[in-house]
């Protein structure tokens, strides 16, 4: 059964990786609900948050696919209830409606909303929250006559997760492999005629 996803996936900071990563949804015909990236909490290392429907056999395939890219340090999928998560969403209404109607304000504040821009002809409020909660708000301010609205990504925190740069302390802990013995044959001048 489809159920909805975050993949939180840390890379290098590397030109051309976003496309690469895009090509393995688009190659399984995987439909992306929201996309964010951004710096981490280590510096150079950065953060997609990647939104998705499907079944947990598809997620834990696409998850290995896509560590398999180079950059890629390694890519984590967890279901809404293992994650916290918000949304940011801004509205765009007439200064009309919420200055001469004191129920519209009453309802902003309701909702959590504040006011970011006041111009004469129009008001732009912010809020953050869950899609259910962001979407309540459009519906409150459709009636007062909404002009815009916008929302950005999820951006979401693993519960059970003690921050990436632990793992990036384990990975540094962990023994080099031996040293590489040089291949003598290469070493040596070689004639290509006589091969």
């Amino acid at each position: 059964m489809k159920t909805e996803y975050t993949i939180t996936v840390y890379t290098e900071n590397q030109v051309g990786l976003l496309n690469r990563i895009a090509i393995i949804f688009s190659r399984r015909k995987i439909n992306v609900e929201s996309l964010n990236v951004s710096p981490s909490e280590v510096s150079g290392i950065h953060r997609f948050t990647i939104v998705i429907n499907e079944t947990e056999e598809v997620v834990s395939k696409l998850c290995r696919q896509i560590e398999r890219q180079v950059e890629v340090l390694k890519a984590y999928y967890n279901t809404n209830d293992q994650i916290i998560w918000q949304e940011m969403a801004l509205y765009k209404v007439p200064t009309d409606a919420v200055a001469e109607k004191m129920k519209v304000e009453r309802l902003l504040r309701e909702c959590g909303a504040r006011a970011v821009v006041i111009r004469k002809d129009y008001t732009i409020f912010e809020t953050t929250g869950q899609r259910a909660e962001t979407d309540k708000l459009v519906r409150v301010l459709e009636p007062y006559g909404l002009i815009e609205f916008v929302r950005s990504a999820r951006v979401a925190i693993i519960k059970a997760s003690s921050g990436f740069h632990e793992k990036l302390k384990e990975f540094e802990a962990v023994e080099p492999s031996e040293e590489l013995v040089e291949n003598e044959y290469l070493d040596q001048p070689r004639d290509i005629f006589t091969m």
